[in-house]
């Protein structure tokens, strides 16, 4: 009861700042439209707002174009079978949406603009039913023109995705559940039973979930950066989270490669490398914290070399197994350390020397406006300086 609570607290936590925005759209909307339109309940204003607001970050301004499209093709439907019906009714109803639908199926649309589609038409012909007006498609689109523009200011300029916090929350549940699969592993490595092994293989698969989101918010991010306001800005810190999320994908299979390889081993060799994956998990687990944090980076690279070289101090036997599990625990602490900052030549010096200082580099700031310029070069300020004391003398 108590980690569903606060896992219900997180999730309202995270989401609660779209909540606010989307409130506060949708209050908007119903005031300039009805500010507007006279004679006119402008009630599909603010949903439009709220619909098209109601997706993840870098989504919101397709969202709201998505809306559109859907509108347009629903009311050019409903009026369209009212015209053939010669009014309102079952006929035009079912002609209405299957038009709509028809419509936007033929040119491969999402789910969303097929559903907005469908529920124009049917709003058309109820609206001419019930008010025998012919202005409710005009209406409609009216509305949808003024909740998508104030959901388009709302997302592309006031409030824009900050695409690079998005994505490290991305990772950081990736990492989690990375965590979670090495920690089972580890504790699967010291109990030795059926019903444990059961539990890993069950965490193998669930790990496909994440890395499949890891991928697919690649995919939007560079998407988003392509058609929003943050191509005005300066793309390049989300440009390196995108090469982090390569490097995460790569610790991930790594991770899949250890736990693999350890059921396999015999039930000494388990026994010995059990502390190796629970550390490995403990760093992870301290990695996916704070993402922000040089100390928690910091710390998880101190934390995968200890426990690669002393695991790596044992001698393999020549046995082609236990050679494995050696390759994928230094795999495994090599991901980690380039995932968090380290050159991929140092990290692999490292784990062959026995005293090594690795310096992990200060992440990236997380941007608050991406459309303006952020953080330009320095060597631009010290042009502009030289250049202003050449004037002075």
């Amino acid at each position: 009861m108590a980690v569903a609570a606060e896992d219900a607290r997180e999730r309202v936590t995270v989401h609660f700042w779209s909540v606010v925005q989307a409130v506060v759209a949708a209050v908007v909307a119903w005031t300039v439209a009805g500010g507007l339109v006279q004679d006119h309940d402008p009630f599909f204003a603010p949903i439009a707002a709220v619909i098209a607001l109601n997706t993840s970050g870098g989504e919101r301004g397709a969202n709201a174009v998505r809306l559109l499209t859907g509108v347009v093709f629903g009311i050019i439907s409903g009026e369209v079978a009212i015209a053939l019906t010669g009014g309102g009714g079952y006929g035009a109803l079912a002609l209405g949406v299957g038009l709509a639908m028809t419509a936007a199926l033929a040119i491969g649309v999402q789910r969303i603009v097929i559903g907005q589609a469908a529920a124009s038409a049917i709003l058309t012909v109820v609206f001419a039913v019930n008010f025998g007006g012919g202005h409710a498609g005009l209406g409609r689109l009216t509305d949808a023109l003024i909740g998508a523009g104030v959901a388009l200011v709302f997302s592309q300029l006031l409030f824009p995705a900050r695409l690079v916090a998005i994505l490290r929350r991305i990772e950081a549940d990736a990492l989690t559940e990375m965590a979670h699969m090495l920690d089972v592993s580890g504790r699967a490595l010291r109990r030795d039973d059926e019903s444990s092994s059961q539990e890993m293989v069950t965490w193998l698969g669930d790990l496909s979930r994440p890395m499949a989101e890891l991928s697919r918010a690649r995919e939007n991010s560079r998407h988003t950066v392509r058609l929003s306001t943050i191509r005005w800005g300066d793309p390049a810190p989300v440009l390196a989270e995108d090469e982090v999320i390569d490097r995460l994908i790569l610790l991930g299979e790594s991770c899949l490669f250890l736990a693999r390889t350890t059921a396999a081993m015999s039930e000494d060799e388990r026994h010995e490398l059990a502390p190796v994956v629970s550390r490995m998990a403990s760093v992870l687990y301290t990695l996916a914290d704070d993402l922000s944090s040089r100390r928690a980076r910091q710390e998880a690279v101190e934390g995968a070399l200890r426990s690669a070289r002393r695991f790596d101090a044992q001698d393999t036997g020549g046995d082609p197994v236990t050679t494995a599990t050696h390759l994928a625990v230094e795999m495994v602490a090599t991901d980690i350390m380039v995932f968090a900052g380290i050159r991929f030549e140092e990290a692999e010096e490292a784990l062959r020397e026995d005293e090594a200082d690795l310096e992990v580099p200060h992440p990236p700031g997380v941007p608050w406006l991406p459309w303006l310029p952020w953080r330009p070069p320095v060597d631009r300020y010290r042009h502009r300086w030289y250049s202003w004391r050449r004037r002075r003398r």
